[in-house]
């Protein structure tokens, strides 16, 4: 009898009295003998509460259970079930009185939980977004000695504010933080202003890597279909193009645009059936028709309930990383290295080692090393907790290293002369001609990469802003169209006006890096500090300096 005075459910981090909904975990030692209720994931009818709820059926079937445990007595195992019909553990559910059902993670401790490499790679890969596309223009922003300088230098801050970040739960006495992110370590220093402000800034977030996903898709679209035609017709337009010759021709669209303003037509005196050619440029346009032929595609998955099937192609985003890091490789290999350095002093093909322009990269950066809003939840899943620090600045410095790789090869094989760095464009594809082949596969990787992460950009966009709004992920097919129709047309209308993927980068970057980067975590310190009466001048100053740091990176992106 005494087996059956000890508690299924215990609390976490507490005695058997501090009973809470959120606090409670299944205890291993009762794995054979008290097994947890399970309910079927169909029975879990809405994650839109704070907890899950389930249907009359698994309530129904819960109280069948108890009623047989009831006819024997505990030492009885005939109405046991048997081991091999038990649900595995990551599908085991325990059912509380309240009516709730709460997912166990495992019955020990590290049990499910990932490695160190395995965290390590998940950061690495959420991490690297398209910003390694303007590696190289960022650094021909700077100057090549300034760029290697920041990206180190803003590596390390980055890594010891998101390092701030993590260990900002800890800092926090007398509470249970173990389910809390960081919106909630601002609510908890801020209140309510701390909670929707990190909103306003998680949501700058998504929506500004959500316009850049739709110019980026415009582009590798528009080259994509470009190449296509061109192939089937055997039209080659490239030479019209400013750029090298040879097989690894790399060419300066921007020079083209500038010098060949009008009609796009008078660029192609020569092409066989230049009637029909004219009719693809009319309705084939980076900026006039291919932005709105992607609603047709896009916007009806947005609408999607439940993007879950779309996070089996996350696999996509690092093959992309990996190819690109190829290609790059190639690319140098048979191109050579183009440099010459020169302090102020620009010449008609080099730009100097430092440029006032500077910060234009340092907004690149921020979002480069952006992972704070998500850090805590990736670390979470680690098995050894106390290698946190050391597998996020690990992570940190793959990051830093492979943006370093591509930025530097890219910026130093650029074929100048003939051409000059200024011609690098903020899309380094761009600077292939689309009848590259390895540039096209590269294109449709990321096209297709992009079509299937842009509807899990919406889902956390919707989850954030309607979740906190109405309470509600998911309030109606009309108030999710809404949000969606203007998420699409904010990004058709930069593809159209504004398509520059570096200055949509550094503005979202630096803005939403003011708070979650550079702000709330050292106030949050400082705070602490205070609290537990630890603050000293010196800690003061530099947490003083890191904030004003981002300011001024936020301003200057409205200067230069």
């Amino acid at each position: 009898m005494e087996e059956d005075t000890k508690p299924l459910l215990i609390p976490v981090g507490g005695d058997e009295s501090d009973y809470g909904i959120m606090n409670i975990q299944f205890n291993p030692a009762d794995l054979k003998y008290k097994r947890p209720f399970h309910v079927e994931p169909s029975n879990i009818v809405s994650v839109n509460d704070d907890t899950q709820r389930v249907t009359d059926e698994a309530s129904a079937m819960n109280k069948r259970i108890h009623y047989y445990s009831k006819l024997t007595s505990p030492s009885d195992r005939a109405l046991i079930a048997p081991d091999h019909v038990l649900p595995a553990p990551e599908e085991i559910y325990v059912y509380s009185p309240l009516g709730t059902a709460f997912k166990i993670d495992g019955c020990t401790d590290g049990y499910g939980k990932n490695s160190s490499i395995v965290t390590i790679f998940m950061i690495w890969n959420t991490m690297m977004g398209t910003s390694i596309l303007s590696m190289p223009w960022g650094i021909k922003q700077a100057g090549f000695t300034t760029g290697i300088c920041l990206i180190l230098l803003m590596g390390s801050l980055t890594l010891y504010c998101c390092y701030r970040v993590v260990k900002s739960r800890t800092m926090i006495p007398l509470i249970d933080t173990s389910n809390w992110e960081f919106p909630d370590v601002c609510k908890y220093y801020f209140g309510s202003f701390g909670q929707w402000s990190s909103l306003l800034f998680s949501m700058v977030s998504l929506v500004g890597a959500m316009v850049i996903y739709w110019v980026l898709m415009s582009n590798f679209l528009f080259n994509t279909g470009k190449f296509i035609y061109n192939y089937v017709h055997d039209i080659n337009i490239t030479d019209l193009v400013p750029g090298t010759n040879g097989s690894n021709r790399v060419i300066c669209p921007g020079t083209a645009n500038a010098d060949q303003p009008g009609n796009k037509s008078g660029l192609f005196p020569f092409v066989n059936n230049n009637t029909g050619f004219e009719l693809f440029e009319e309705w084939w346009s980076k900026s006039r028709t291919v932005p709105f032929y992607l609603i047709v595609v896009v916007l009806p998955l947005l609408n999607l309930k439940s993007p879950s099937f779309f996070a089996k192609f996350n696999i996509l985003g690092t093959v992309s990383v990996v190819y690109l890091v190829f290609l790059v490789t190639l690319k140098a290999a048979h191109l050579g290295f183009h440099l010459e350095f020169n302090w102020f002093t620009a010449n008609e093909f080099f730009v100097p080692e430092f440029r006032i322009q500077f910060p234009q990269f340092t907004g690149v950066l921020t979002l480069a090393f952006f992972i704070h809003n998500c850090v805590i939840t990736l670390l979470k899943n680690n098995k050894n907790q106390e290698n946190n620090v050391r597998d996020l600045s690990i992570a940190y410095f793959l990051v830093g290293l492979t943006y370093l790789y591509v930025g530097l090869l890219i910026f130093a094989a650029f074929p100048s002369p003939p051409l000059s760095k200024e011609c690098i464009e903020q899309n380094f594809l761009d600077n292939f001609p689309s009848n590259d082949i390895m540039s096209f596969v590269a294109r449709l990787f990321l096209l297709f990469q992009m079509i299937t992460v842009y509807p899990l950009l919406g889902y956390l966009a919707r989850v954030q802003l309607l979740g906190h709004v109405f309470g509600n992920v998911y309030p109606s097919i009309f108030h999710v169209l809404v949000l969606n129709v203007a998420i699409v047309g904010l990004g058709v209308t930069m593809a159209i006006f504004y398509p520059n993927i570096g200055g949509i980068i550094r503005y979202s970057g630096a803005t939403c890096g003011l708070a979650f980067v550079f702000v709330y975590p050292s106030l949050i310190y400082m705070i602490s500090l205070h609290q537990s009466g630890q603050l000293t001048w010196s800690m003061l100053i530099v947490h003083i300096f890191i904030i004003i740091l981002g300011l001024a990176n936020l301003i200057a992106q409205f200067l230069l």
